[in-house]
């Protein structure tokens, strides 16, 4: 599947319940005090790792989301009054190589999830992501990492993968349950022009000839 470009709304409502926590935290009421809050500074980063082609390095902006308004009391308006702004750095081999390449534990999830994939065009999912979790173990991809938690690794992915899949299927149902419709649609206004007299069941059966 390919980056949600809901990212930056999901994320704004993420970080108003992060901000909300902490300032319950730190002393009920402090937020209608005199005194400037302090918060942690934000930056909003995916890391993309699907299958579906995609650039080294996109910008998602919550602008994006916003109907035109035009002029709004009057003036024009040059801008929304509230942004949020989301990097997506594809991570999968072959892309921002100088970027993964600063984290080992990057490098390494990016090294797995290409040898699992690599795997995956002989063998079944389960099959493919035992062959790459040893694999990595033996090269010294994330071995400590996979040595202690091999089976939530498996589990993750195996989740993951098979909602991605269901997906797919899901939206074909969809596309498909469209073209039933569609088709329902046209049935019911042919026979609808018919019995109006537009149309003959003869003229109707020539052309369906």
């Amino acid at each position: 599947m390919g980056v949600n470009p809901n990212m930056p709304l999901r994320l704004l409502l993420y970080i108003a319940r992060i901000y909300e926590y902490l300032i319950e935290q730190w002393k009920k009421g402090s937020l209608y005090r005199e005194r400037l809050i302090k918060l942690p500074f934000p930056q909003f980063i995916v890391l993309y790792n699907g299958i579906k082609p995609y650039p080294d390095r996109v910008t998602l902006k919550l602008s994006d989301c916003f109907e035109a308004v035009g002029e709004l009391m009057g003036k024009a308006v040059t801008g929304p009054a509230l942004e949020l702004i989301v990097q997506v750095y594809n991570i999968n081999q072959g892309y921002n190589e100088e970027l993964v390449g600063r984290s080992e534990n990057l490098k390494g999830y990016s090294s797995f999830i290409g040898r699992v994939r690599e795997n995956r065009k002989a063998m079944g999912l389960e099959g493919a992501m035992k062959e790459a979790v040893e694999y990595c173990i033996a090269h010294n991809i994330l071995s400590a990492f996979l040595i202690k938690h091999s089976t939530e690794v498996k589990n993750m992915l195996l989740t993951e993968w098979n909602i991605d899949d269901a997906k797919e299927v899901w939206q074909e149902e969809a596309r498909e349950e469209g073209r039933e419709e569609g088709r329902a649609e046209t049935v019911k206004e042919v026979l609808e022009l018919i019995r109006q007299g537009y149309i003959s069941e003869e003229e109707l059966r020539k052309y369906l000839k």
